[in-house]
Order: C-alpha cells, then structure tokens, then sequence
C-alpha cells in the first residue's frame, strides 16, 4: 500500500487538490469553520472525490506538526509520477532554468526556495540525498502550494549531477560572495543556479563543479543574506535578463 504523508494549511492542501487530486485520501476540517474560504475548499474535494472529515481543533493541532493548520490538514498518498532530470529537460516547454540547493537544511528556508521558484518559472529544483532536509508537511505549508507545481529532484551525488547538467549544455552558476556581479554577469542561456546555506555555504566539491561563481552587491552593513532571499533575487534577475534580450 502506498506512503501516505500529511499536508496543512490552506494554499499546500488546495494545491494538491489541483495538481494531484487523485493523491488526496482524507482531508480533515475545523468544524467549526463555516466560512467561504473553507465551503470553497470542500466543494472542491467533493470534486476529487476525497473523503472529508470534520475534527475538533484540539485533533486537528495532533495531525499538523506545527498546529499551525488554519483547520484544514490533509492525508495524502506520496506515490506521484516519478521524474528525473532527463524527463525535465526533455520536456523543458522553456530555456531550462533549474536551482540547486547544497546544505540546506532548514524547511523553512527551502519552502520560501520553492515559493520563489514557482514565481520565476524553475522547472526543477534539486537537493542532495544528505544534508538537506526533505519536503515535509512544513516545507509545503510554508512554499504555499510550490511543493506540488516545482518538481523536486533528490541525488545521491551532487557534484556528478552538476557535471551531467554540464553535459546537457546547462551552464551551473553558483551564487557566492566573492564571485562576479550579479548585474553584469551573462544569465541568458540554459542556467542552474547553485546556492548553499546561510553560514556554511557551499561546499568546495559543489563550487568546483559550477562553471562561475556570480555574486549579488550588497550595499549595507550586512555581509550575507538568507539563502531563500539570495534565490527569489538570482532568479528575479534571471528572468528580467532574459525578458530583456527576448525583446531586442
């Protein structure tokens, strides 16, 4: 029988209904709510054929890690299509533009890394096997429904997947602090954007796998910034580069 995993919050639980409502086994309501936001929401599992079940909220703050729930937390089957870089490239609809997170270990940090990727058109994010956390009930909550439109990829070893990536004709450029400036540095082509975490960093195999290392000016007293920031600011100038060049 298939894993199942927890889902809360309202923009983690509607996305699921909408990119895999077939995935969705339970969902679990306040009963006490009775406002549109929620009568939206069940109408819509109504329509996903999902079985619904109204909880008190002290039962609902026992499914949801968190308690941070807004009374709506769903069990869901994680046994979804299974891709892999190949498949994403492949089918890339878009210039390939992918992200690489090296170390990053707090979920709230990749949910906001998500939340960013799905604003600026990532068609892929990848972490490593270890020392990284994993897409979990607080991740989704805090990506705000990017957990289930952004593809994630999970590798046993990172630097060989940069070399692969290389070998497709993606250019893999990590974001450090010592790097080129960021507004100058040529984003136009295929591009994985490679970021490490706040404080370690990347690690010197991940670096030495990237083909330039691009950093972001910084104009105050502050020396670094939290990688989610550093991603939605990396990919924001991605994406107006290349809107500039699209219409020259």
């Amino acid at each position: 029988m298939p894993a199942s995993k927890v889902l809360f919050g309202f923009h983690a639980v509607i996305a699921r209904l909408r990119q895999h409502p077939e995935s969705v086994e339970t969902l679990f309501y306040d009963a006490n709510r009775q406002d549109p936001r929620l009568r939206d929401l069940l109408e819509r599992a109504a329509l996903a054929g999902c079985a619904v079940q109204p909880f008190e909220a002290a039962r609902l703050d026992g499914l949801a890690p968190s308690g941070r729930h807004q009374g709506v937390v769903a069990r869901v089957s994680e046994s979804l299509p299974h891709l892999t870089l190949d498949d994403i490239l492949d089918n890339a609809a878009a210039l390939p533009l992918l992200m690489v997170l090296d170390g990053v270990t707090d979920p709230h940090n990749l949910g906001a890394c998500l939340r960013s990727a799905d604003a600026f058109g990532v068609q892929a994010l990848i972490l490593p096997k270890d020392r990284s956390v994993s897409v979990n009930a607080t991740v989704a909550k805090v990506a705000c429904g990017a957990a289930d439109t952004v593809p994630v990829i999970t590798v046993t070893n990172l630097a060989r997947t940069l070399e692969e990536l290389k070998a497709r004709g993606v250019w893999c450029v990590a974001a450090d602090s010592d790097g080129e400036n960021l507004y100058e540095a040529d984003l136009t082509g295929p591009l994985a954007w490679v970021l490490g975490a706040e404080g370690s960093g990347l690690r010197r195999l991940t670096r030495e796998r990237c083909d330039r290392v691009v950093s972001i000016p910084l104009l105050g007293m502050v020396e670094s910034l939290n990688v989610s920031v550093a991603a939605g600011i990396c990919l924001a100038a991605t994406q107006a580069q290349r809107h500039r060049v699209a219409k020259s």
